[in-house]
């Protein structure tokens, strides 16, 4: 029988060739999808569809409204920034403590399903400048969650599986394609149009074309342009 884990899974490029590579390991992958508040709700629609299309065992979806909170371009009333020149600085499309409240939510629907892995698709290369992307952060969170849980204090050795942290774009894409990702599944934006159509000029969208033109794969998003 085929061990549990945990899989976060926004429904954008990454997460879902997290939870590829979580099935391709041989895990019962159970899906978990959060509802924050985004701007950029459209992904929640597609996380549904790529659970099912990967063969999740399960997916939810827990609603947190970090609008309260706000501090974000994602969050709050500010202006996601389009066609950002990469100063090396953090993007106000940073939300804050994300990761971390993330795989909180992971860490306890793990302790409930008996598992000990949690998958995040944090990546470190082809990234934003996030600190909650870091390694230095997976290894700190992996620590507190083997301090700070009941199944912890009883034995089980929690896991967090970053796979594509070091990887890039265009990597992550290619290993996707070969374990069969539907890429015109997921969502990236984090500006889409009424109609859920790619801005083309967020963050996040300048990476995925560029990883889609790198990987010399022809790139299935719907832009507004």
């Amino acid at each position: 029988m085929s061990k549990p884990a945990v899989v976060l899974l926004s429904g954008g490029l990454d997460s879902a060739t997290c939870l590829a590579i979580a099935r391709s390991e041989g895990f019962s992958a159970h899906a978990l999808t959060i509802d924050y508040g985004q701007r950029h709700r459209s992904e929640l629609e597609q996380a549904a569809r790529v659970a099912a299309a990967l063969g999740a065992a399960s997916q939810r979806v827990v609603s947190l409204d970090l609008r309260a909170i706000g501090g974000s371009a994602l969050t709050a009333d500010i202006a996601v920034p389009k066609d950002r020149a990469e100063d090396g600085g953090i993007p106000v499309t940073y939300v804050p403590a994300r990761n971390t409240t993330f795989l909180s939510l992971a860490l306890g629907l793990a302790e409930v399903l008996g598992a000990a892995d949690l998958f995040i698709g944090a990546n470190d290369v082809d990234y934003s400048g996030y600190p909650d992307c870091r390694p230095e952060f997976i290894e700190a969170f992996e620590k507190l969650a083997n301090l700070a849980t009941a199944a912890g204090v009883r034995g089980t050795r929690f896991s967090v599986h970053a796979p594509l942290l070091r990887m890039s774009k265009a990597e992550i894409i290619r290993r996707g394609m070969a374990l069969g990702v539907d890429y015109g599944l997921t969502h990236s934006c984090y500006d889409p149009d009424a109609q859920g159509r790619a801005c083309g000029h967020c963050d996040s969208c300048i990476l995925r074309r560029r990883g889609f033109e790198q990987a010399g794969v022809p790139d299935p998003t719907r832009y507004a342009e």
